[in-house]
């Protein structure tokens, strides 16, 4: 009885350790934010390989989707619909750059920053237009290196 007790025990610390290890990161998608209009925020993610990002549509005619070649080597790409909450889970090191399709020209853009940022010179060299490339100049200028 004490041995059933004790293993018990032990596996609910095991998994209570293991569930606070992944953290999930809450983005909103907002008309108007902190730094302006049509963003993510935060729109500077750090996590960890298993963490996952939730992507909240608090106002309406906002998607997220993962940008070409500006995700890790062997990530799977994402793609929400208009008004749809989205979950991913960033499995892979590295740099994913994040945009709202519908306001992308206007810079609705995010940069997610898993462990080490393995392809940040890859995403650096992505080419991007207007808004959309200042903020992610700001926001490559904010990527920890170490």
């Amino acid at each position: 009885m004490k041995r059933t007790f004790a293993m018990a025990a032990a596996l609910a610390a095991l998994l209570a350790t293991g569930a606070a290890q992944a953290a999930d990161h809450q983005v909103q998608m907002l008309n108007k934010g902190e730094k302006g209009t049509m963003v993510f925020q935060p729109d500077l993610i750090i996590a960890q390989p298993g963490d996952t990002v939730t992507f909240v549509p608090v106002d309406k005619s906002h998607d997220v989707q993962s940008i070409k070649d500006m995700i890790p080597e062997g990530a799977t790409p994402f793609k929400g619909k208009p008004n749809e909450q989205v979950t991913i889970t960033v499995d892979k090191e590295g740099v994913y750059g994040v945009k709202c399709l519908p306001h992308y020209a206007m810079g609705m853009v995010a940069l997610i920053v898993v462990g080490k940022p393995v392809n940040l010179e890859q995403a650096k060299a992505v080419k991007q237009t207007g808004m959309a490339k200042k903020r992610f100049e700001a926001l490559f200028a904010e990527v920890p290196t170490n």
